[in-house]
C-alpha cells in the first residue's frame, strides 16, 4: 500500500519557498534514505500543490508533514494523507502488480 501526502500551497509559495527549500529537501532525502518516500514534487506551473508518495505506513507521511518546514512556516494551507491502492507500475513501486 502507498500513501499520498497532498499539499495545497499559499498563492505566494514561489516567493516564500527559497527560505525553507534546503531544509525541506534535506527532510525529503532523509525519508528517501529510510525507504519511506518514493517520489515527490510540485504540481502545476506555477506550483499550486504538492504530492509526495510514501510507502509502508500513513504514519510516515503524517510525521513528514508535521516536520516539514513548508507546513511549519505556513507555505502549505492544507495537507492530507490518502491511501493509494497501487495496482500497476514498475517493480520498485509495485512489487506484486495485477
Amino acid at each position: 500500500m502507498h500513501y499520498l501526502l497532498m499539499y495545497d500551497f499559499v498563492p505566494d509559495y514561489l516567493e516564500r519557498r527559497p527560505a525553507h527549500r534546503n531544509e525541506h529537501l534535506a527532510l525529503c532525502k532523509e525519508a528517501v534514505a529510510r525507504g519511506e518516500l518514493a517520489a515527490g514534487g510540485a504540481v502545476g506551473n506555477p506550483p499550486e500543490s504538492g504530492l509526495l508518495l510514501f510507502s509502508g505506513s500513513a504514519v510516515h507521511a503524517e510525521a513528514f508533514a508535521a516536520a516539514d518546514p513548508y507546513v511549519r512556516h505556513g507555505l502549505v494551507t492544507r495537507w492530507q494523507v490518502k491511501p493509494w491502492a497501487t495496482v500497476v507500475g514498475i517493480p520498485e513501486l509495485v512489487p506484486n502488480p495485477l
